[in-house]
């Protein structure tokens, strides 16, 4: 069956390096099949959708299109809305004014449910639709996905600022704490762990979400490197919590929640400043700071894995090639087929919708303190052939006079 209609694409959740090209994907891809009327870009994510605010991106050039693609951060704008039946049924109404017969949502979890609510009153109302959910968040926490656009070139920002992090803390030794983006998952603060090249490299410690933070445990460990190397990088997700489940943040403070009730991680430095603390009053140092490395993770221009965009652009365009080409529904996953190569296949919006990944414990290593060689090797292409690393010096010191 051959459905005629509109498309509407949008961007949903946090923006990412290479989120634009999943939307430039769809938009080229889509503007190919000569039943498709017209390619809407909602503003502003679902919000943009109910208020009828589309930009007509049938009419956009594609010599600008492409200059998108490479612009990191959402386009067409974002929103943090969380929509519940209510909310997709004035979604799906505004479709079926505007003619709407193709919907591409971008983004992670929480998007993926969306899709499948708006997909699910399409049928209600026996109306002829197609959805798909496209997969983007730099936490790599989908479901079925073995990585996740967004997160290679967010991977890529944290090793080569723990690369950075590092080298100064090697030439002026002390104890350095880097928070990392991860509310549930820990993949992102591990790629910190690309950063340890020599055998005295830091990060030396690695903490994770998957793994319980005892406070204690933490102090002994920090003292067992910098006794050891007379200096100590730690890398710790903004997530980690404790043997009960509560955020660590939270449990040493009072803390700020989001609109979903979620305890405010990002853009705060406090549970950097907060371990700083810990560490100067247990081990008595002097030098312990601390950085959080915040927003600046998701949409950095200068530091994009090509690898990552070109996936991204392909996710949308396949997106467009399922729902318009094969009558398909459903959610986009990347599947890893070889080192390094991969496919997309078209999963249920239920095996991704709300659910979320975890880092599998072959990659985490046993104290549960820092990563295993399993990780770095899965993470190794998808920084790209351009990733950095860090040189010494080799010469051999020269005698001293004085010894004499």
């Amino acid at each position: 069956m051959e459905l005629q209609g509109k498309v509407v694409v949008a961007q949903g959740g946090g923006p990412t390096a290479v989120i634009n090209q999943s939307l430039v994907g769809v938009v080229l891809e889509s503007r190919k099949f000569h039943q498709i009327t017209k390619v809407y870009g909602a503003v502003n994510g679902v919000s943009g959708i109910i208020n009828e605010n589309f930009l007509d991106l049938t009419q956009e050039t594609t010599n600008n299109l492409e200059r998108v693609a490479v612009t990191p951060s959402s386009a067409l704008g974002s929103t943090r809305d969380k929509p519940d039946e209510k909310y997709c049924e004035e979604i799906f109404n505004v479709f079926r004014m505007h003619d709407v017969r193709y919907f591409f949502y971008i983004g992670g979890n929480d998007s993926a449910d969306t899709v499948r609510i708006v997909n699910q009153q399409a049928e209600r109302w026996h109306y002829d639709f197609r959805a798909i959910h496209i997969p983007k968040t730099i936490d790599n926490d989908l479901m079925y996905n073995d990585h996740t656009p967004g997160y290679p070139s967010a991977a890529k920002y944290v090793a080569q600022a723990f690369i950075g992090l590092n080298l100064d803390n090697r030439a002026l030794p002390g104890v350095h704490i880097g928070v990392v983006m991860g509310r549930h998952a820990g993949f992102l603060t591990a790629a910190a762990s690309i950063a340890q090249k020599y055998p005295d490299d830091g990060p030396h410690l690695i903490y994770l979400p998957e793994r319980p933070f005892i406070l204690d445990r933490f102090v002994q460990e920090v003292k067992e490197v910098n006794d050891r190397l007379g200096r100590c990088v730690i890398a710790v997700s903004e997530g980690i919590q404790d043997e009960h489940g509560v955020p660590i943040l939270s449990s040493l403070m009072e803390t700020e929640r989001d609109a979903h009730g979620n305890v405010q991680l990002s853009g705060t430095g406090a549970l950097g400043e907060l371990l700083v603390n810990v560490v100067k009053d247990k081990l008595g140092l002097s030098r312990v700071r601390s950085d959080t490395l915040g927003y600046v993770q998701r949409s950095f221009l200068g530091c994009v894995s090509e690898v990552d965009q070109h996936e991204a652009r392909e996710v949308g365009e396949k997106a467009a090639q399922f729902a318009i080409w094969h009558n398909i529904d459903g959610s986009i996953a990347i599947n890893r087929t070889g080192y390094y190569s991969v496919d997309y296949q078209i999963r249920n919006f239920t095996d991704i919708a709300a659910l979320t990944k975890l880092m599998p414990d072959e990659f985490i290593n046993q104290a549960g303190n820092n990563v295993t060689p399993e990780f770095k090797y899965y993470l190794q292409p998808l920084l790209g052939k351009d990733m950095p690393s860090a040189h010494r010096l080799r010469a051999p010191l020269a005698a001293k006079i004085r010894d004499k």
